[in-house]
Parts: C-alpha cells; structure tokens; sequence
C-alpha cells in the first residue's frame, strides 16, 4: 500500500505520516522545499519523539520525498498508482496542491480502487474545500474524476512544536497525545487502514470540538503570553493571570459547543482540562511566537476566536473573554511573521469600522460587532 502525503513538515513527519507507516503504507511526502526534501530522501529512518507522560520514541521506515515544485510530474506519478492522499499544508494552501491532485486523478486507471483524500488541516471541512477546488479544475469532467477518489472530512489534533536545537536529522518531537477522526460515510464501508485513527458518522462535533477548545486555547495562551513578553506556553500558563483567562475563553466556547451539539458541561469541562494539561507540558519546547501566528487567518469569521464568539452572542451567551481574548491578538506583535506585520499596519492605517468588517467578517448590526469595534480601538488608542 502507499500514501502521497503533502506537507513533509513536522506535522507530516511526526503525525499523519507516523501513523501512515503505522497502516502499512509506504508513505510519500510530497513538499516544494528542496533542502527538507533532501534531508528525508538521506535518511532510511527517522525517529518520533513522543515527549512526557506517556512518551517514547517511535522510529518510521519506509518512506521517500518527492519534490511537488521542482517535479510535479513524479507526485502526478504517485498519486495515479497510490491509495491514500494526505495534506498538512495549512488551509490557504489547499488551492495550489489541488492541480496535483486533479492531475493525479485524471491519470489514475479506473480499475484501481478510489484514492482516499483527506486534508488533515487545522480549519472545518478542509476536505470539502479541496474537493471544491479540484471539481473546478474539472469542470464538466467532475464526473468522471469524482469517481476515482473518496474525500473525506477529518479533525486532527497533536501539538506538534518547534523543534529543540540539535535534533538529529529530520527526527520530530511531539506531545503524546494525539486524535484523529475521520467521517467513515464517503468510505460506503471500506475504511483506509489507520491504527489510531477513529471513523465517525457526523465529524462535526469533533471538528468544533477540537478547533474552538485546542486551537482556541492554544492561541489564546500565545497572545496572552506575547503580551506578557513570556516566550514558552508552558510558562504562559503557569502565570495565574494567563491561565484564568484562558480557562474564561475556553468556557465561553464550551456553551457554544454544549448549544451545538448536546455536549455535557462535564464532559467539556474534562475536555478542557486535559487540553490545559497539554499545553502545561515543560517538555514541549514550545513559543508564543509560533503558536500566534498567522493573526488574521485565526481573527477570522469562521476561524477559532470570531466563529464561536459570532454564535455566542447570537445566543445571547457572554462573549466578554472571548473579545478579551480578540484584543490580545490584535496586540501581537512580531517581525518574523507576515500577518502579524500586516495586521499592526492595518491598525496604524485604517478605518476602525472598516477594519473590523475587513478583518473579523462582522458587520454592523451584528450582537458581536460594538464588541470587536472597542476592542479594536482599544488596539488602536494604544498605538496612536
């Protein structure tokens, strides 16, 4: 068996490709940077570094890389023959690996069972959103490409770091806890084999679950900790100030969830204390920085912060954590990442109004948009 998996970055080394190798696939990573490419294409093994309770290592064999930029033709190639097709490339990301795919799937023989494509990224139904931009590329051949391939929607959950300096070769250091759940109705019964993995009929639950518990605490623990100047989220969360507002935010989208979808307020409350604990991890060397960025993607409409808080106070639930929440991303600041940049500027120049439609998708008359407007002038009292 083989996976094409798109994105040979330390999400796809030490998360789905790891548990790939673990299906028995002969796993490909396809990636458009040359040096990584190398790097993996020296090695034979690497190793998965599984860090604190319950840790351990996990050496993965049986895999190559391919370079999607320098040789598109190859992935092509291995996408025509292969049984399951990947992506952890991020969300805005999608569109330029979906010619690939499409090529992949007009050369594959409609005698091989369909290709299996999930995107494994961290925003609701990515795998509808590639679906979409290869039907496009289709057109009125959609047909006949739908039927080579099997798009399923998954929720994917491992805080995968920055990696400690001096790490062998393209070994990966992760936490140990990991989810991975699938919707198993594309499959009509005949499921990809994923040790780990969980099949589920309504992924829904699963995907709001993880995206406004995980990403939503998570990134909130790194704007709080930026404008704490703490570096590392384990030390973020061991201020008392950072954690009870991180707990606040997270209980405000717990209601939302527990509205959604049925959940109990106790199973939640387990939900985010696990979470916490993960993010407590000293053994994960993780920063702020890297956790808080790409502040405008996380500041958007459907994203972790502005979707939860938008249903929230259509309910008429409290959102007064969450926009305390808002305000310290729009404080977040660092030269190394563009949106960060471009956020500070956009502050500086523009309109407030204005601003908060263009960067929140709110409008006017919104219950959530006199709240975004005062956190925003907030921001901008602060840099006049």
């Amino acid at each position: 068996m083989k996976a094409v998996h798109f994105g040979a970055g330390n999400i796809g080394r030490g998360f789905v490709g790891l548990l790939l190798h673990e299906g028995g696939y002969e796993v490909v990573f396809s990636d458009v940077a040359a040096p990584l490419v190398d790097a993996i294409n020296a090695e034979t093994s690497y190793t998965v570094h599984a860090v604190g309770d319950g840790g351990g290592d996990t050496v993965v064999t049986g895999f190559r890389a391919v370079n999607s930029q320098l040789d598109p033709q190859a992935v092509v190639d291995e996408l025509a023959t292969a049984d399951v097709a990947t992506t952890a490339v991020g969300p805005n990301i999608l569109r330029f690996i979906a010619p690939v795919i499409y090529a992949g799937l007009v050369a594959r023989s409609a005698e091989l069972p369909p290709l299996a494509v999930m995107a494994c990224e961290n925003a609701i139904r990515a795998t509808d959103t590639l679906r979409d931009e290869i039907a496009a590329l289709a057109g009125a051949d959609w047909p006949a490409v739908a039927a080579k391939a099997v798009f399923a929607n998954t929720a994917v959950d491992r805080i995968v770091p920055g990696q400690p300096e001096g790490q062998h070769g393209v070994d990966v250091t992760v936490e140990p806890f990991f989810e991975w759940a699938i919707e198993q109705g594309p499959f009509a019964g005949t499921l990809p084999s994923i040790p780990g993995a969980h099949f589920v009929d309504d992924l829904t639950p699963y995907i709001e679950r993880k995206l406004f518990t995980v990403n939503t605490g998570h990134a909130s623990t790194a704007y709080f900790g930026a404008r704490a100047g703490i570096e590392r989220i384990s030390d973020a969360l061991a201020d008392p100030e950072i954690l009870a507002a991180v707990r606040s935010t997270l209980e405000e989208t717990s209601a939302v969830l527990i509205a959604r979808h049925g959940f109990t307020a106790e199973e939640l409350a387990d939900y985010r204390a696990t979470i916490l604990r993960r993010f407590q991890n000293p053994e994960l060397p993780d920063t702020v920085w890297r956790v808080g960025r790409q502040p405008l993607r996380k500041l958007s409409r459907h994203e972790r912060f502005v979707g939860p808080a938008a249903d929230a106070a259509e309910r008429g639930l409290s959102v007064a954590a969450l926009l305390g929440t808002v305000g310290a991303a729009l404080a977040f600041e660092t030269a190394d990442d563009p949106e960060a940049v471009e956020l500070q500027e956009l502050l500086r120049t523009t309109e407030t109004t204005a601003l908060v439609t263009r960067v929140t998708g709110i409008e006017a008359g919104h219950p959530l948009y006199n709240g975004l407007v005062a956190a925003v002038t907030t921001r901008q009292a602060d840099l006049a």
